[in-house]
């Protein structure tokens, strides 16, 4: 079996390949190739030492002859513009979304059509597919049978792409599978262009000694999910055996993978509470209309019944997710954090 993740060396990339490297298998079979497929290779990247590991460097656009020179049987595509990086740049997100996304799926046709495996894509798509119109505003929970009406040129490339595989897959060219994915937070590393980015610093950086700015109002709601959790959806959604009933996926439908409805200012208050008064005083409030404007727009309470048919559970807490951070990324975290309270399961409420 050979594997395809476009994206392969992104933060989501390297998590994904991780996993299928501990164990690897995919569906119980041995995987035989991993190829990790993206623009730039860091060089502290192990996954590119490994021996099952193919590594392809460049425009995934310039190099689909080398990526399908072998049978491709699973292709997960995580590479992306992100959210503010396509607002700022409209032809950017058309060409790293949507013609990059499109130039795939006639890679994939043209396997199958040439008598090669049909291939299984799985697509990384995203909760900005939603968004409130003025005719149609969201409902105080969201499901998949939600009428998606983005309200930024990410989610709109994002919805458009879903389209287009599900009529790939309507007409047997692929087998797609989408995840759509909640913000991811908190991720390690350096801050990012995606207009979610803050709520990912506003922890990361102060654990790390350093200022942090919010650029929304503390009482927003968002919906989150932890690398770890984020990583499982992805996976599962992959892997799981089409057909109905619990632990099947039924139908084309997207999958949103499960949320955490949190308020800024409860993740804010979480971090006082763990990391103490100095650390949360290094985050101040710096109000930006437009990352508001895209980031507020996306819903923040899900109904995870989907996720949870195919043995998905969101967070348990905020909390939990600082603590999975500190201990993924502990030579990252430069203040001391407080031990879990005997009893506690580091529930945070929501208002």
């Amino acid at each position: 079996m050979r594997i395809v993740i476009t994206g392969g060396f992104g933060f989501l990339g390297q998590q994904v390949a991780a996993a299928l490297l501990r164990t690897r298998t995919f569906c119980g079979a041995p995987i035989d190739r991993l190829v990790l497929a993206d623009r730039i290779v860091p060089p502290e990247a192990t996954a590119a030492a490994d021996p099952l590991v193919d590594v392809v460097q460049g425009d995934l656009v310039d190099h689909l002859d080398e990526v399908f020179g072998e049978p491709v049987h699973v292709l997960i595509h995580l590479a992306a513009a992100v959210s503010a990086a396509c607002e700022a740049d409209f032809d950017l997100g058309m060409s790293a979304n949507v013609d990059t996304t499109r130039a795939l799926l006639e890679a994939t046709r043209a396997q199958s059509a040439a008598g090669g495996p049909t291939p299984r894509v799985v697509f990384s798509s995203s909760v900005a597919v939603y968004g409130s119109d003025p005719m149609l505003p969201l409902p105080p929970v969201v499901s998949e049978s939600t009428l998606p009406t983005p309200r930024s040129s990410y989610g709109t490339q994002k919805l458009v792409c879903e389209q287009l595989i599900a009529d790939y897959t309507r007409r047997g060219f692929v087998d797609g599978r989408v995840a759509r994915l909640m913000t991811v937070s908190v991720r390690p590393g350096k801050p990012n262009a995606a207009a979610s980015g803050f709520l990912s610093g506003i922890i990361r950086e102060p654990l790390a000694g350093l200022p942090a700015g919010c650029p929304v109002r503390p009482g927003l709601r968002v919906a989150l999910a932890s690398p770890r959790r984020t990583v499982e959806g992805i996976l599962r959604v992959a892997e799981v055996e089409r057909g109905a009933g619990p632990g099947r996926l039924d139908g084309g439908v997207p999958v949103n993978l499960p949320a955490l409805t949190v308020s800024v200012a409860e993740m804010l208050a979480t971090l006082r509470r763990v990391a103490g008064d100095t650390v949360a005083d290094l985050v101040t409030i710096e109000p930006d209309h437009d990352v508001e404007a895209i980031v507020g727009s996306w819903p923040a309470v899900f109904d995870n019944a989907r996720a949870t048919a195919l043995g998905l559970e969101p967070d348990p807490s905020f909390e939990s997710v600082v603590r999975d951070y500190v201990e993924d990324h502990a030579d990252a975290v430069l203040v001391d954090v407080a031990p879990l309270a005997a009893g506690a399961d580091g529930a945070v409420p929501i208002d």
